[in-house]
């Protein structure tokens, strides 16, 4: 199996190929582009690009709506020498700022967008008066519109040891940090990839993961150019408002070759549950690569029942390990085995010493995933806390080396060395054990929390729930957990607050709402404490309050603070507007939703909004898209709408 010089290398070999990309925008909207358009479409645009000033070394910023426009400048800017730095588009603020930060840390770069988000990033500039990201996005920021009619563009030889793209993993949005991936790291994880699940031209993948995803990115897109093979990206967020067309596309397809973090599959499920599919064959499918986020044995059992009938084969759940600093994948299981795990109990799960077994349905008992053994190009260890290997069995710090390992984040020489240990392995933060020759991770030794396969800094989400009258840093307390019961992560907050319960329950609601309206994020449990636990030099210790949790400290007062989402005597009169309200307390745990409160004020994401316009849909076929919740945005403006 060829391992290529560069992802240069790796276009130009595939631009003569018989294969295409398929872009599904919708059931019916779908664009198919074979591998030559693809080169013929990135030149011109590199033309335009070099036309309008960039040079190789500069950077440039993709934030598009359009996964065929992002695989566009994405290849212009790699065929060019130009370092493209992938960056999503949010709703929140957070967002926004967050690629603000990123194009002020950057040398010379460009932010390559589309008309509208670019008026819209100029207002948000304006209104939140910074002087400098209005000069950037008047001299730095071009569209089609702009740079469109230039010639075909000069291509530049790269360096394999030159940076290839700068990843910004989710994460900080404070501080936001980029991931430099050479082209050395890219065509080593590239041909351990390919090797390790022997991808070929025969094969055909699809994915829903977002191209700014280092697994929708570079797992099914470039892997996908370098084998060879005809492959199929679906808009994420036409997962997400139908999540059932993921599974029919691989069906219509004959995908061999799937994937999805744990809340795609709990998605799929739920609106599965509720209206089936019919016709649906998932016979070809080989391979459902499991990851991003940890991997919950309960969930996948799920899965593979509900699609059992379909021809869907246990051994295609494939639980993989890996990380944007390791450019994407650091473990594989064994081909063609189910997949398997670990019960251990919890409390045995401590840094230096060996786990202890324990049986399924303890209450101490945990289960965790083996996700296999290295792959080509990638070592691992386990560490004690002095950066010391540990044995077979015991639990530590995961470690990984190698070709696929970044070189250092970009223009951040304090971040890179912090990265790594003395001997120059990379501490990924993550902590996990060897149990027979297979990696099992245990959990995470700094603070990230992990939502819908995104990483979150807790004391970003805590510096936003500080703006609320008298809550200050000292007295929030953010942690994600995953109990036992549940499939994947809970977001909880936790406050300090001495007073009765009931009166806590209106910050409860402030802190959804301010949560929801500045990250997009939903809060699971908001939760009174009259302690915030600290060490000895005043930092909060995050984990004594979720372990609390997880032990069921609090389990009685969470019963409290939700009894009134029970209570029926607070619906309204109309009967439409009632079942509404029915509908968003379903879906919104314990937050009530009233008649007229915004349905985009209330902390509620918007993934749990899409749900509550499918099961709308569902009663009611026909009356309701996403897209109406924009001009009606209260449930009493949605029921007189859905009534004329």
């Amino acid at each position: 199996m060829e391992r290529y010089e560069s992802l240069t290398n790796i276009l130009q070999n595939a631009r003569d190929l018989s294969r295409e990309i398929r872009f599904i925008d919708g059931d019916k909207d779908e664009t198919a582009l074979p591998f030559g358009r693809v080169w013929d479409d990135a030149l011109r645009l590199l033309g335009s690009l070099q036309e309008h000033g960039m040079q190789a070394g500069d950077e440039l910023v993709i934030f598009t709506h359009s996964n065929q426009k992002f695989v566009t400048a994405f290849w212009a800017a790699i065929l060019g020498g130009i370092v493209p730095v992938p960056v999503a588009v949010g709703i929140s603020d957070e967002h926004r700022f967050k690629l603000f930060r990123i194009l002020t840390q950057l040398n010379n770069g460009t932010l390559y967008t589309e008309p509208d988000l670019l008026d819209r990033l100029k207002k948000f500039a304006v209104k939140s008066e910074l002087t400098e990201i209005q000069a950037l996005l008047g001299d730095r920021a071009v569209t089609d519109a702009d740079i469109s009619g230039a010639g075909v563009g000069k291509i530049a030889e790269p360096d394999p040891a030159s940076i290839a793209f700068i990843q910004y993993s989710s994460g900080s949005t404070s501080d936001p940090k980029g991931v430099c991936l050479t082209h050395n790291n890219l065509t080593a994880n590239i041909r351990g990839i390919m090797e390790g699940i022997q991808w070929n031209e025969e094969e055909r993948s699809l994915s829903w993961m977002p191209l700014t995803h280092d697994m929708g990115l570079i797992g099914y897109h470039l892997c996908a150019v370098a084998a060879g093979m005809d492959h199929a990206i679906m808009d994420t967020s036409v997962f997400v408002r139908r999540p059932l067309l993921w599974l029919q596309k691989a069906s219509e397809l004959k995908s061999t070759q799937l994937c999805s973090p744990n809340f795609g599959y709990k998605h799929f499920l739920k609106l599965f549950v509720r209206k089936g599919i019919e016709n649906l064959d998932l016979s070809s499918v080989k391979l459902i690569l499991n990851g991003a986020e940890p991997i919950s044995w309960d969930l996948c059992e799920s899965f593979l029942d509900a699609m059992a009938p379909y021809g869907l084969k246990r051994t295609a759940m494939f639980p993989v390990y890996g990380l944007a600093e390791a450019t994407l994948a650091v473990t594989f299981p064994e081909l063609d085995s189910e997949y398997s795990r670990i019960v251990a109990d919890r409390h045995s799960l401590r840094i230096g010493s060996p786990y202890t077994t324990s049986e399924p349905g303890d209450p101490d008992a945990v289960s965790f995933l083996k996700v296999g053994r290295p792959i080509k190009f990638s070592e691992v260890r386990i560490t004690d806390d002095q950066d010391e290997p540990v044995g077979e069995g015991v639990v530590g710090h995961i470690h990984i080396r190698g070709e696929n390992v970044t070189t250092g984040i970009y223009n951040d020489e304090a971040a890179r060395a912090a990265l790594f240990a003395d001997d120059g392995w990379l501490r990924t933060g993550d902590c996990g054990v060897f149990v027979d020759g297979d990696l099992v991770i245990t959990g995470r030794s700094k603070d990230i929390i992990i939502v819908n396969g995104q990483n979150y800094y807790p004391h970003d989400i805590e510096e936003v729930i500080a703006q609320l009258d008298g809550l200050d840093l000292g007295k929030v307390v953010v942690s994600g957990v995953t109990p036992t019961s549940s499939q994947t992560e809970e977001l909880l907050a936790f406050i300090l607050f001495r007073q009765d319960v009931g009166s806590f329950r209106q910050i409860a609601d402030d802190v959804r709402t301010i949560v929801g309206e500045h990250t997009g994020l939903e809060i699971d449990h908001v939760i009174p404490v009259s302690r915030i636990p600290k060490t000895t030099s005043g930092k909060v210790q995050r984990s004594h309050l979720a372990n609390a949790y997880m032990e069921g400290d609090f389990q009685n007062l969470v019963a409290e603070l939700s009894q009134h989402t029970d209570s029926q005597d607070e619906l309204d009169d109309d009967p439409l507007v009632r079942e509404l309200e029915l509908i968003c307390r379903e879906f919104s745990k314990d937050r009530i939703i009233g008649p007229d409160d915004n349905l985009f004020e209330v902390g509620v994401s918007s993934l749990t909004l899409t749900e509550i316009v499918l099961a709308v849909e569902e009663k009611h076929p026909g009356k309701l898209d996403i897209s109406d919740l924009f001009e009606y945005p209260t449930i009493r403006e949605l029921a007189d709408f859905m009534r004329r």
